[in-house]
């Protein structure tokens, strides 16, 4: 007994140690089908929702789905918003998205903030969107066409009478 549990943390740390590969924007699985947003709910989500009225003004692909890891705009040492990168397979774009956190919202009269997906490649933000003064929670970049690209999604948020904004960006994707 106490062989076959050496052996099997042996292999456990063996499958740690291995490197991960790297995979473009939109490559490599997606999500599994219980994974993705649901197909009757629009509801706005700290997930992110493809299909709420502000992704579909922005328009987002319905089937996107987050890639890379999420990224957390912090204010006092405190997370104040989530940046997470999205990718469309059957539109072949990327988006970024930025959701502020209740707690925030709950304490500010209004904040500017921006989001859009940053390519490596071109050393530029694409997609990007702007708000001003607004006490809004769910932002969506415009599409970006760079799922060819290495990107990461980059958001912003700056409560007024600060001098510069708190930023946040997701993984790199290549």
């Amino acid at each position: 007994m106490r062989v076959r549990t050496t052996a099997i943390a042996a292999a456990t740390c063996a499958l740690v140690l291995l490197p991960a590969a790297s995979a473009m924007a939109g490559t490599g699985p997606a999500p599994a089908p219980g994974k993705k947003a649901a197909a009757s709910s629009t509801a706005p989500s700290a997930a992110g929702n493809p299909r709420s009225a502000r992704a579909q003004a922005a328009d987002v692909c319905a089937d996107a789905y987050q890639i890379g890891t999420t990224a957390y705009i912090d204010r006092g040492g405190v997370h104040v918003a989530s940046v997470k990168q999205f990718y469309s397979p059957s539109c072949n774009e990327n988006y970024g998205y930025l959701w502020v956190w209740d707690s925030y919202r709950d304490k500010t009269k209004s904040y500017d903030t921006t989001i859009g997906v940053y390519s490596y490649n071109q050393d530029a933000t694409l997609g990007l969107r702007s708000w001003k003064a607004t006490h809004l929670q769910e932002f969506w970049s415009n599409p970006a066409d760079t799922v060819k690209e290495c990107t990461s999604a980059v958001g912003s948020l700056r409560q007024p009478g600060d001098p510069a904004a708190g930023t946040a960006s997701s993984s790199k994707r290549c």
